[in-house]
Parts: structure tokens; C-alpha cells; sequence
């Protein structure tokens, strides 16, 4: 089971990553980070609030379901959003950003799928 850092740590190991950030959804604060190129902290606020919408959203649909994760594409880069429940129950989700030119979109959702199950926090 790895930590939050060390979980950063294997998020950018994901060809074409250049930042990620490992959110409370409940609270909107960012528990760990790696790389740049983007403000983190403004990153996981902002999409603390995409993920609570989408999930008032499936809730007023009456959707029986869970998110798995949330993709937003860019001219030059692809925002993945991989929602996590810890083993303690917190909402977490994994934010990653990856340069589209150097990425494989389907390898990164597979990749942090795996990341997901090893989460320990």
C-alpha cells in the first residue's frame, strides 16, 4: 500500500505527465503534489467543484452509479480526474495532468486505475 507521496511519486511515472495532485473532495485540500507547470492548490479547488457537481448531477438523475473518472481535453493537454475511496472512507480523487502530444490517454486511465488500488490513506 504506498502513501500519498509515494503515490505522486508513481502518478508522474505516466508518459506525458507533468502534474498531479492527490485531493480531499470533502474539503478541497490538496494532500500531495508533483510536478508544475500549473498552480495545484487552484487546480484541486476548481475541480473539487467539478466533481461535487457531477455528483449532485447523477444524485438529481437518480443514477445508481459511481464516477470513475472525469476527462477534460485541451488543445494541448488531457485533465484526467480519477475519483478514489481510501480505505478510510475519505473522498479522494487523483488529478493528473498530461501533455497530449506525449500521452496515451487510454494507458494513463489504466495506469491510474492501478495507482487507485494501491492507495493507502
Amino acid at each position: 500500500m504506498a502513501n500519498a507521496t509515494e503515490t505522486m511519486t508513481t502518478v508522474m511515472t505516466i508518459e506525458g505527465a507533468t502534474a498531479a495532485a492527490l485531493v480531499d473532495y470533502e474539503s478541497g485540500m490538496t494532500l500531495a503534489t508533483a510536478g508544475g507547470g500549473v498552480d495545484l492548490d487552484l487546480a484541486a479547488a476548481g475541480n473539487t467543484e467539478v466533481v461535487r457537481s457531477k455528483m449532485r448531477v447523477m444524485d438529481s438523475l437518480g443514477l445508481d452509479d459511481k464516477i470513475e473518472d472525469i476527462l477534460i481535453t485541451l488543445g494541448k493537454q488531457f485533465h484526467l480526474i480519477r475519483l478514489v475511496t481510501s480505505p478510510s472512507g475519505h473522498g479522494l480523487f487523483i488529478y493528473l495532468v498530461l501533455q497530449r502530444d506525449r500521452a496515451n490517454l487510454a494507458m494513463a486511465r489504466r495506469q491510474l486505475q492501478s495507482v487507485e488500488q494501491s492507495l493507502s490513506i
